[in-house]
């Protein structure tokens, strides 16, 4: 059972596995910084929270900007598969990459029920 709050955090994004094809997730503060992390050996700890802080702060000026309203989520579909970034509180942002096969509709569900937690828990 997890104790300390980095803890915790570490556990919800494990729980993030159970959908097959996600393959690192992380809790990012919005000015790119790493809160907690399950991220593959091959993905750049820093450089994915720097670059998921900066586009999720640009996407949401856009929205702003365009009047279209508070930002949901952010979905990249890439050649090698899917980026897809959601706010998690007034801090922190959950990012997730997964396979092109993910089926998107169970990876938003867990998101969503992910970033509550993590909202919660950073207050």
């Amino acid at each position: 059972m997890a104790d300390t709050k980095q803890e915790k955090l570490v556990e919800i994004l494990k729980g993030l596995r159970k959908v097959s094809d996600i393959q690192s997730s992380a809790v990012v503060s919005r000015d790119g910084l790493i809160i907690a992390a399950d991220i593959s050996k091959d993905v750049d700890e820093e450089t994915f929270a720097a670059m998921s802080a900066a586009m999720q702060g640009a996407a949401e000026t856009a929205v702003t900007e365009l009047g279209c309203g508070k930002l949901n989520e952010i979905t990249i579909d890439a050649e090698k598969g899917k980026l897809v970034s959601i706010g998690a509180g007034e801090l922190a942002i959950l990012v997730c990459l997964a396979k092109r096969s993910v089926n998107l509709g169970l990876m938003r569900l867990e998101l969503n029920k992910a970033a509550k937690l993590i909202e919660h828990l950073l207050g």
